[in-house]
């Protein structure tokens, strides 16, 4: 009988740094600018991203050091995710948290890196860098609440080959 794999093994809390790590579908979508409405609570996304985001990589070009250039950079670990609901509902994060599988088209799942950008979830190639705008309000012209549909559920259908 096949080993299950870790993340349908171990509570987010059990994972090492590598497991917990590797949850990231790198999606980019936790590196978008937000704002959050004072009256509602509600977030709204937009496609500007922070400005160490590589647009085409869909990656930081410094997570290692991201606090000391960002120093708002949210670190996500175990024990705030109850704070991020700002999270997409499609991350992996958010969806082991809420009892939830990995979506099928994750990366962990389908042994590719590139599936989260062939399924279209990723924003590769859809963000502009907040180092573009005049002042931070500017991003608000950029507003992309398509961003918050949960595509978690989203049939994988890799593309032949």
């Amino acid at each position: 009988m096949p080993r299950k794999p870790f993340w349908e093994t171990k509570t987010l809390t059990e994972m090492t740094v590598g497991e917990w790590e590797s949850l990231c579908d790198g999606c980019g979508l936790c590196c978008l600018i937000r704002f959050e409405d004072e009256d509602t609570g509600e977030v709204t996304p937009t496609r500007i991203a922070c400005k160490l985001f590589d647009t085409g990589l869909c990656r930081c070009t410094d997570y290692a050091n991201r606090k000391r250039h960002v120093p708002d950079c949210i670190k996500l670990t175990p024990h705030n995710i109850d704070q991020m609901m700002w999270m997409p509902k499609s991350c992996a994060y958010r969806r082991l948290h809420e009892g939830k599988d990995l979506p099928d088209w994750h990366p962990l799942v389908t042994g590719d890196p590139e599936s989260v950008h062939i399924a279209g979830v990723s924003v590769r190639g859809q963000t502009v860098s907040e180092s573009a705008l005049e002042s931070a309000e500017d991003a608000m012209d950029f507003a992309a609440p398509e961003f918050l549909i949960d595509r978690g559920d989203d049939p994988w259908e890799p593309e032949a080959g």
